[in-house]
């Protein structure tokens, strides 16, 4: 009988395991078939100056406040730079999950612009996976600083590509090829046009906090203004706090706007010109069904 009683007690074990493996295979094949979105690659609309490939989600109004302090080598007398101050104030809405419009106002050059931007892929795994998210952007700044232009001549164009992959829960990286034209650059002698790509990229140290990095190269042809502006590169910490994301960095661009830190930034790593500054993000949401965006 303890012999009996022990080989069906293995038999059963046997057929529990089997139908547990059969199960866990079952539900494998299951998540292989279905398409999941990854969410989150940033944990903002913004890397540091730069766009994301985040847009703002449906009904969800971002209202924006950015400021840029003087230099960090303007000495002890400028309170290394604290007593200077540029900023920008910006509302940005979700039409859709994946199309937004903004609007925003800046202290430099007295700039308004208006932008735009469309997710047109989103990176996903599982069945037919996506291993990139793709979103293009566009914009249009006019600066009213210099009243003496015409109007035309005010306007400055940016398109973007930008090109993003999450790698794993903690990495993520960006690459923005950028068409800049200007109908009149500020410096006699520079060009209309202007070529750049940039780099950027996340990671993250905490559910809540990541580091931030990005760089800008811009292509301009060897002539005195390649003396007078340089390639923006910035660093900085975001935080996230509910409906909040501080982002505090440090950037050798005062400018927060495309035409700016792609095409005007006139100070460098290399002497000290580095402004401290940070952006403030708080979102709103209009979506009766779900006032609170989720958490990055």
């Amino acid at each position: 009988m303890k012999m009996l009683r022990l080989a069906l007690l293995l038999m059963c074990s046997s057929a529990v395991a089997y139908a547990q493996d059969d199960l866990l295979n079952q539900l494998s094949k299951q998540d292989s078939a279905q398409k999941i979105p990854v969410d989150a690659t940033f944990k903002s609309t913004r890397v540091v100056n730069g766009h994301s490939v985040e847009t703002m989600k449906k009904k969800h109004m971002d209202f924006r406040i950015s400021h840029r302090f003087g230099r960090l080598n303007s000495g002890a007398y400028n309170f290394f730079g604290l007593d200077q101050a540029t900023m920008r104030m910006g509302f940005e809405y979700g039409l859709t999950d994946n199309f937004m419009i903004g609007v925003g106002r800046s202290t430099s050059q007295k700039a308004y612009d208006f932008l735009g931007k469309y997710k047109v892929l989103k990176q996903s795994t599982g069945a037919r996976s996506v291993p990139v998210s793709v979103t293009l952007f566009g914009s249009m700044a006019i600066a009213t600083v210099n009243k003496e232009l015409e109007f035309q001549d005010k306007l400055t164009y940016t398109a973007q590509v930008l090109i993003a992959r999450k790698f794993g829960e903690r990495l993520s990286l960006q690459l923005s090829p950028t068409f800049l034209h200007r109908n009149h650059p500020d410096v006699l002698g520079d060009e209309n046009t202007l070529l750049a790509v940039g780099i950027g990229g996340r990671f993250k140290l905490s559910k809540r906090v990541s580091l931030n990095g990005e760089y800008f190269y811009t292509a301009r042809e060897k002539n005195t203004v390649t003396a007078r502006y340089y390639d923006s590169m910035s660093f900085g910490v975001d935080i996230e706090t509910g409906g909040h994301v501080f982002q505090l960095h440090f950037t050798n661009s005062l400018g927060m706007i495309e035409k700016q830190f792609i095409g005007e930034t006139a100070g460098t790593w290399g002497k000290g010109d580095i402004h401290y500054g940070f952006n403030l993000s708080r979102t709103f949401s209009f979506d009766k069904k779900n006032k609170r965006q989720p958490a990055n």
